[in-house]
This record gives C-alpha cells, sequence and structure tokens, in this order.
C-alpha cells in the first residue's frame, strides 16, 4: 500500500526543511511505502526555497505564486499523488510525525474510510490552555449536533482519508481556507463514508505560529468568527440547498479553471 503525505504550507520558512526531514525519516522506519507531496500555497518569503534543499526520490514539490489557502493546497497536492491512501500534515513542527505510522495503524485495525488524529484523544500527548481545551469542547458538541460527526476532533492538522473517499468528495468543496476539514468531513458523512474515527496523536502547539489574535478573547476573534460563519454555511448547503447531492453536479465549482491558471503561469 503507498502513502501518499500532502505537506502545505505558508510562510514557513523557518521549519519547513526540518518538517519534511522528520516526515521522511519518520516514515523511513515504517513498514509503509510512501512519498511526500510538498505544496506551498503561494508563500511570499523563502519556504519553497528552503524546501528544495531537501534531496529525496519520493518527495515532490509545487508552488503556485498566490495564497489560495490550505483547502486549495490540499486539493492541488491530492491531484498530483498516487497513494492508496492520502494523509494531509500541517508544516510548523507541531505534530510529531511518528503519529502518521499510528494512525495509519488504527485505520486499518478499525477499517477506516477517514481517520482523524484527535487532541482530545484519551491517549494524546498535548498541551494545551483551559480555555482552549472549552473552546474545542463546545465545538465538538456543535459539530456533533449540526452534522453528527461522532469525533472528538475535527481540527487537527493530521488526517488520513482513503483515495476513493477524496476522489468523490474533494470536488464538490468549496471552502479553500478555515473551515475546509469541516466541510470535507461533513459531506464525506453525507455521501455514505460512515467508517469516521479518531486516534491519538502527539503535539506541541506552538501558539507563536497561530493565526488567532493573541489580544481577544477567543469568542471574538475574527478567524474563530469565520471558522464559525463557514460551518453554518456548510450546514446550509448540505441540509438546505442540497448542494453536495449527486444531482447538483453541474453547479459543482471545482477549481480546474484555477488549476489551469496556475500551471500555466497566468
Amino acid at each position: 500500500m503507498l502513502v501518499s503525505i500532502i505537506v502545505p504550507a505558508f510562510k514557513q520558512e523557518k521549519t519547513i526543511k526540518k518538517d519534511l526531514e522528520n516526515i521522511y525519516d519518520a516514515m523511513s522506519h515504517t513498514r509503509w511505502d510512501f512519498e511526500i507531496i510538498f505544496v506551498d500555497d503561494g508563500s511570499p518569503d523563502k519556504t519553497f526555497k528552503k524546501a528544495r534543499l531537501i534531496k529525496r526520490k519520493n518527495i515532490k514539490f509545487y508552488k503556485y505564486k498566490k495564497n489560495y489557502g490550505k483547502g486549495y493546497a490540499v486539493k492541488y497536492g491530492m491531484a498530483r499523488s498516487s497513494g492508496d491512501v492520502i494523509a494531509f500534515i500541517d508544516s510548523g513542527m507541531e505534530i510529531n510525525p511518528n503519529s502518521i505510522s499510528l494512525i495509519l495503524e488504527h485505520m486499518l485495525w478499525y477499517e477506516s474510510d477517514i481517520i482523524v488524529a484527535s487532541k482530545r484523544h484519551s491517549a494524546s500527548k498535548v498541551n494545551y490552555s483551559f480555555m482552549r481545551r472549552i473552546y474545542s469542547w463546545g465545538y465538538f458538541i456543535f459539530i456533533k449536533i449540526f452534522f453528527g460527526l461522532n469525533i472528538t476532533d475535527t481540527q487537527s492538522g493530521l488526517k488520513i482519508y482513503k483515495r476513493d473517499v477524496l476522489e468523490k468528495v474533494l470536488p464538490r468543496l468549496l471552502i479553500k481556507q478555515f473551515a475546509f476539514d469541516i466541510e470535507l468531513l461533513a459531506v464525506a458523512r453525507h455521501l455514505g463514508f460512515s467508517r469516521i474515527h479518531d486516534a491519538p496523536v502527539e503535539m506541541t502547539l506552538n501558539f507563536s505560529n497561530s493565526t488567532f489574535k493573541k489580544w481577544l478573547p477567543l469568542f471574538l476573534d475574527p478567524n474563530i468568527l469565520r471558522i464559525l460563519k463557514d460551518t453554518l454555511a456548510v450546514f446550509y448547503r448540505l441540509k438546505i440547498l442540497r448542494y453536495y447531492d449527486d444531482g447538483n453536479r453541474r453547479k459543482w465549482r471545482y477549481d480546474k479553471e484555477l488549476d489551469m491558471k496556475i500551471n500555466t503561469g497566468l
């Protein structure tokens, strides 16, 4: 079984070389055949240059000029992958790359369609503030009520999908940034991929790289408000408009035109 590991990155020039080296070294000591797909999501710094310093035959490097968001970077990487299963892992050195192999084993054991690394799993090794635990719990309840997803964490930076799940789900998705993860999970479940499980992860949260505003209460942070807005938009499209259903195929706005512009340098 070939595992494709997509690593989207934006402005990670300080850590990206070490990130990729850590992922490569961790996977080299497992039983899995693997490839790493690095996607620079329009970084204005030296992220891509630093990444290219690594010379490995099974690492592919991609970059486009404009920042389109993590969701688009993941779709871009998936379209260029060959794996039977596809893993997404955030750059930034927060997640121990040994967690990839760990949750792959969980995926096989549970025969999962999707497996999600969860900060809130009882076996996870994560330190984060009491208030962030409260907000994480609140969002978990919100997601469970609105979408019926019975997993404890939807926003962690490591998830693994069977290829057929992504091939069916990704063309329907609209969100490229904040709520991309929940849109993908909710639509997958809606399409019948119900074997969605969570697994433990080891993380060292680095809030110095966070997009959230330290000087604001979390419930007033514009990025958190954007996540909530986008999450409600997913619910509206899923439950009211039925946008993601096969009958609305002509309305799906998959980014083929954007892909073409990027690949031709327009």
